[in-house]
């Protein structure tokens, strides 16, 4: 019996072998998407043309996460952004966070899209609401085995600090940055994050650039990846990693003046940079999207050609925004090949092995029924259970006692017919 309980153990094990999936992320300033101002107007900045610019760069970049800032707070602007842009042509993988609005001042919003069939949405916050919201979005992988902790979940925050230069708004970008930081010191520090958005940040030496890459919050530390520490505003020695201004002159709504400041960033936590909890920064992979460091005081497009995108990428990217957007790649150790797109469940657990009775958690994002099935390895169904599950936490049993000792598999089924198997041994 000894052996042929460590044979099923090793026969299990061989399922759970663990795969290296790779996740890009985008992060952009969308320049006022949406909305309509004395300088922005229907005519020079219309999103309705911009879908299309949109559309051109993250079908070239092929992002998982998609973040945004300066995008219309009103939630149909943000739905039309991911129907006319995002999930057209062919494409129906991109699902859109809610939105959560607590600085009632200002109209200039974030928001976060991601691919469904890799990633689910567990939670989205709001850190701080001073000047502009900062937003917290949790993510987690749709592993193919979704048992608790055999996930791993991102945390995405996403700021848009205070615009220009002067010590007054240096100083408010510090406050914003360290309302954000004791937020995450006190809130699942110790987790894999990513901190992106458009911080206005002039040098490595301001305050808020410091609160977020400096020792007072140990745990929740963050990572420049390109570790470019200076003064980058107006400075031709950063000129491949900066990010605004497309324009070399301003059509009435994009800022005028060149490539000559770096605003846009994506920074990792500890956990990232050293791979401790199964996600990690891809060495080299971040960089500004058509930045060929060739333009520094220029528009994009000007002369010498630039070459770093394909040419309509090139033009979108200078028609859209005055920012260009930054991307970068992370590694997840996590099993593949069960995508679980659109359930309400985003997180199942079960003692496994069983001996007699199976108890399993269940997290939902809604009220739903779970019908529960078990299959012999020759397909015969030997046992099947149907359950009513509430939104949030529950706990549900399932007596096995009467199943031979052996290996099986577990078939859920949710009322939406999304399903989805796990193994199961009985001794």
């Amino acid at each position: 019996m000894k052996k042929l309980l460590l044979w099923l153990l090793l026969f299990f094990a061989t399922f759970a072998v663990k795969a290296q999936d790779t996740l890009t992320v985008l992060q952009y300033n969308l320049l006022n998407y949406g909305n309509f101002t004395s300088y922005c107007t229907q005519t020079n900045n219309d999103y309705l043309n911009k879908d299309k610019y949109i559309h051109t760069i993250v079908n070239y970049v092929k992002p998982d996460i998609f973040t945004v800032n300066e995008i219309s707070v009103d939630t149909s602007i943000q739905v039309h952004l991911l129907h006319a842009a995002l999930n057209i042509d062919g494409v129906n993988c991109f699902s859109k966070a809610g939105f959560i609005r607590k600085n009632t001042y200002s109209d200039l919003g974030n928001m976060l899209y991601y691919n469904h069939d890799k990633l689910g949405l567990a939670g989205h916050t709001i850190a701080q609401n001073y000047i502009r919201d900062v937003d917290v979005y949790k993510l987690y992988y749709r592993s193919s085995d979704l048992q608790q902790g055999d996930t791993v979940f991102i945390y995405c925050v996403v700021a848009h600090l205070k615009s220009s230069s002067g010590g007054t708004n240096q100083t408010k970008r510090a406050d914003m940055a360290n309302n954000t930081m004791r937020y995450i010191a006190s809130h699942d520090p110790d987790n894999n994050y990513l901190l992106m958005g458009d911080f206005n940040l002039y040098t490595s030496s301001e305050p808020a650039y410091q609160d977020f890459t400096g020792t007072d919050y140990p745990k929740v530390r963050f990572n420049d990846p390109i570790d470019k520490p200076g003064n980058w505003h107006n400075n031709a020695d950063f000129s491949l990693y900066q990010t605004q201004s497309t324009h070399s002159s301003s059509n009435g709504c994009a800022v005028s003046g060149g490539m000559d400041d770096r605003f846009d960033f994506i920074l990792i936590s500890n956990d990232i940079k050293y791979d401790t909890k199964k996600v990690k920064y891809v060495q080299g992979s971040f960089h500004a999207v058509g930045q060929d460091g060739k333009h520094f005081n220029q528009s994009i497009n000007s002369s010498p050609a630039n070459t770093s995108v394909p040419s309509n990428v090139l033009n979108a990217l200078y028609n859209n925004s005055d920012h260009l957007p930054v991307t970068l790649k992370v590694a997840v150790n996590q099993p593949t090949g069960i995508p679980q797109i659109h359930s309400d469940i985003y997180q199942l657990s079960f003692t496994n092995p069983v001996n007699n009775v199976l108890n399993f958690k269940v997290n939902s994002t809604g009220t739903t029924s779970l019908k529960v099935e078990v299959f012999s390895l020759v397909g015969k169904k030997v046992m099947q259970q149907k359950y009513a599950v509430s939104k949030g936490h529950s706990r549900q049993t399932m007596n096995v006692g009467s199943l031979p000792n052996g290996l099986y598999i577990l078939r859920f089924t949710e009322s939406n017919g999304h399903s989805f198997s796990r193994k199961l041994l009985k001794y």
